[in-house]
């Protein structure tokens, strides 16, 4: 907006150049015009009409100042250029004819461009054209004491080649407004375009780096409920071998070897995140995924997991979500809870997909705190169209109940 107030700014400059310059030109007109009429043609005992003459070109050139540098509406410029006429009027009846053509393009330029309407300018010309003939005709019958119409059949050739030099004036001065004028419209145009480009630039440069960050905290989450499920299953391994390898070393040595396979399972789910936000796809169902992560949390401990799973099919944004659902509410149901025993459900009823997992652990007091796992789960679902409750009360386990769109918003889609 600065840039276009700037190159409007840079017109009011041109043109108030070429007003001054018309001003100029004008003055040194009505100049020549009394040196000639003093030296040629001043009749004997007509000084006050020399005297007249100069008045009448002094306020002529103050009305062109008046107007070009104070008035902005086109009824006082009209009403000046009344005023204009009957000046050039005067002058041309006690001088002549020389140089009326000059000076009626000299008034007109000024007129032309600070009004830039071609409707209004049209008036002005049509308006001058008549007082033009006038002028002419009166100034050669007042001189020469001629009948009106002899004058007007004397000078009709004169007559003719003013008004055709009026009109070629008129038309090439609107056509160089024009085209100036649409040549500002264009740049000024071009300047917001660039502007819009830059602005657009700035906002995809944030964009990225917010898609970047969001990118970054989704990998996070995923390492969490893929590696800390692991983890959890591999400590809870150490510690009953830890407990074992005095009273049973073959138990020991079963738990720490299930708590190794467990370890490199975590790797290798990392690397399957790696892989996934690369842009490979799944494998494997949903309902095989959650009964995989069913198994490995089981495996070598005293865990008791029941499960009622439908084979349900889900986008693979909340293919991901749900799995690493599971994984996180059954991390927090052993780690937090100190929960034996879990049931996993996941049924379709009509639109919509739900998930339950439930367990036996001690819960938690009404108006708990939600956690960074349980929060993450909770805006989740919400981003995917559905929602996400939480039951508990103290020593009487804790339940999630996911509620997700089977067609739902796909984060791949978003």
């Amino acid at each position: 907006m600065d840039k276009e107030f700037g190159l409007v700014g840079n017109r009011k400059k041109l043109f108030d150049y070429i007003k001054f310059t018309l001003i100029i030109l004008l003055v040194v007109m009505e100049v020549v015009i009394i040196a000639q009429y003093a030296t040629t043609d001043m009749r004997e005992g007509a000084v006050p009409q020399l005297i007249a003459v100069i008045m009448c070109s002094f306020v002529l050139a103050v009305l062109e100042c008046i107007s070009s540098f104070t008035l902005t509406n086109f009824v006082a410029k009209l009403t000046v250029f009344g005023f204009d006429s009957a000046l050039l009027l005067v002058i041309c009846l006690l001088t002549g004819n020389s140089y009326l053509a000059a000076l009626y393009c000299i008034v007109l330029t000024q007129y032309y461009i600070t009004v830039d309407s071609l409707k209004k300018n049209s008036i002005i010309f049509g308006v001058s054209c008549g007082l033009y003939l006038i002028s002419f005709v009166l100034g050669w019958v007042v001189l020469n004491n001629l009948e009106f119409w002899q004058g007007l059949a004397r000078v009709l050739g004169d007559i003719i080649f003013g008004l055709v030099v009026l009109a070629i004036h008129f038309v090439v001065t609107n056509f160089i407004l024009k085209f100036y004028s649409n040549y500002v419209k264009l740049r000024v145009a071009l300047k917001e375009a660039d502007e819009r480009k830059a602005q657009l630039k700035e906002a995809y440069e944030q964009l990225s780096e917010t898609a970047v960050y969001e990118e970054r905290n989704r990998i996070a989450k995923d390492i969490h409920d893929n590696a800390g499920h692991s983890m959890t299953t591999v400590i809870m391994q150490t510690e009953a071998a830890k407990l074992l390898i005095d009273s049973n070393p073959e138990e020991a040595k079963s738990r720490i070897i299930s708590a190794n396979f467990q370890a490199r399972n975590a790797l290798e789910q990392m690397r399957e995140s790696v892989h996934l936000f690369a842009g490979r796809q799944q494998t494997g169902s949903l309902k095989e995924e959650i009964e995989g992560i069913i198994a490995q949390t089981i495996d070598g401990t005293e865990l008791k997991i029941r499960y009622d799973l439908e084979d349900v099919t889900a986008g693979t944004g909340e293919h991901r979500f749900i799995c690493n659902s599971v994984k996180e509410c059954l991390v927090n149901g052993i780690k937090h809870g100190k929960a034996t025993a879990f049931y996993v459900e996941m049924k379709q009823s009509g639109e919509m997909l739900s998930i339950l997992i439930s367990d036996n652990g001690c819960g938690a007091p009404e108006g708990f705190s939600e956690g960074f796992g349980l929060k993450g789960i909770r805006q989740k679902a919400e981003a995917f169209g559905g929602s996400c409750s939480f039951s508990c009360a103290e020593d009487e386990g804790f339940e999630v109940e996911i509620s997700l769109p089977s067609g739902g918003k796909s984060e791949d889609n978003k």
